[in-house]
């Protein structure tokens, strides 16, 4: 790490720790994952003067806190940008994407004047700033800034926090007066073997 010589008068440790949160903060790495801070500065080596530079070049040994999305993790986010073909959701450190086929078993409108999805079927939507609950589906780490994170909401128990909330309370409310009630099953085609 080079300590460039507006920062000599304060300790390594925190010239360390500013220059080490600029350069790493927000990265990806692909065996780490999303970098989401420095946390401990361990050890700052001595300083090394290199011919044509006015900084001085330390080893630094630090600690950082990461993520790294997992395929089929369950991930809870608040939706923060919509567009016709899908849902940006911040998971944190970095944003996934719920393409519109994957938001929900019913057929999807998008609305972009108030910019949201609805339902003609259940009349439920979904808006920015809505909470979720969303499987991971496709991890795509590349290097730098970049790396793509795919959600789906379409398995039972996924989709908006509230409507979730919903579905938990009608199956408590059946349990509670003696009738059976599954989970809620996939809409779909049936396949004949």
């Amino acid at each position: 790490m080079e300590i460039s010589p507006n920062l000599f008068g304060l300790p390594k440790e925190e010239s360390a720790y500013e220059i080490l949160s600029r350069s790493y903060h927000g990265l990806l790495d692909p065996e780490l994952g999303f970098i989401i801070a420095i946390c401990d500065i361990i050890e700052v080596g001595p300083g090394k003067i290199i011919h044509g530079s006015a900084g001085t070049f330390h080893p630094v040994t630090f600690t950082v806190l990461t993520y790294t999305p997992m395929m089929h993790e369950i991930v809870e986010g608040e939706v923060v940008e919509l567009v016709d073909f899908g849902a940006f959701i911040r998971l944190g450190p970095s944003d996934g994407l719920c393409h519109i086929t994957q938001i929900s078993q019913d057929k999807l409108n998008f609305e972009n004047v108030n910019a949201r999805f609805t339902s003609a079927e259940t009349g439920k939507s979904l808006e920015v700033g809505d909470l979720v609950r969303s499987r991971v589906i496709v991890v795509s780490v590349g290097s730098g800034r970049s790396g793509k994170i795919g959600l789906t909401m379409r398995q039972p128990f996924l989709g908006k926090i509230d409507y979730i909330q919903e579905e938990l309370e009608a199956i408590y409310n059946a349990a509670s007066k003696g009738t059976t009630t599954a989970a809620p099953k996939p809409k779909g085609k049936k396949k004949e073997a």
